[in-house]
């Protein structure tokens, strides 16, 4: 990571009207600009008129993918040049979106997103030397399930800069690895790998459908193949 970048303070909470006032407030008053992630494309307006009467300083956009790309690009411009400073957007904002000046991110309905999601969108502030701040907003425990909770639990406790690796072993144990190069699906792949095996695999696939039988025994006996990339 840059010399100067500081981990991200990471909480995790359900929706509490103070707490978002409070978040968004501290982060204008430092001349700084909010992400306020709403995944519901249906309800995103009601939800931005919601945060304009919670937070009356703020100069409240939306950004969604079903916008019109000309609409779109404009309001991420003056997002950029600082022309407003609280952003009600989709997860449309994963990434390539790099704003220095946004340093808090509030994630409603956190428990819907994926953990690689979670991370990404977390990476989305901290961005400059400033210290930044995201909010993982939640419904009450008993109405998420075990895996949301294991999930927002990984995010929440690795928030220190590098974590991502350690969050890609918490994701394989959350979701399993399944067995897609294991002795038991794949029989003699290891021998031979991956690409040579489905490599084989076509050509007897294509013998079968045009009627041949495929010669099992001598799969590789075709005389020399020179490729050269070439036209």
């Amino acid at each position: 990571p840059p010399v100067e970048r500081h981990p991200i303070k990471t909480f995790v909470s359900t929706w509490n009207d103070a707490l978002i006032r409070e978040a968004c407030q501290r982060e204008i008053n430092r001349g700084g600009q909010v992400y306020f992630l709403h995944n519901e494309v249906e309800t995103i307006e009601n939800m931005a008129q919601k945060l304009e009467a919670l937070v009356p300083e703020a100069r409240v956009e939306v950004a969604h993918g079903q916008m019109r790309e000309k609409e779109l690009e404009r309001v991420m411009r003056d997002f950029y040049h600082r022309r407003f400073n609280l952003l009600v957007c989709t997860t449309i904002v994963e990434s390539g979106i790099d704003v220095p000046s946004a340093n808090t991110i509030v994630i409603h309905r956190a428990d819907k997103l994926g953990l690689a999601q979670l991370h990404q969108l977390r990476g989305r502030v901290g961005r400059s030397h400033h210290r930044a701040y995201a909010y993982l907003i939640t419904p009450p425990p008993k109405s998420m399930t075990a895996d949301a909770k294991k999930r927002l639990e990984a995010i929440e406790s690795l928030e220190d800069l590098g974590a991502g690796f350690t969050l890609a072993t918490h994701d394989l144990e959350i979701r399993g690895a399944g067995e897609l190069l294991g002795e038991e699906q794949s029989g003699q792949i290891h021998e031979i790998g991956f690409t040579l095996y489905m490599d084989l695999l076509e050509r007897a696939v294509e013998a079968l459908k045009s009627g041949k039988t495929p010669e099992l025994d001598r799969p590789l006996d075709h005389g020399a193949e020179i490729d050269l990339g070439l036209p």
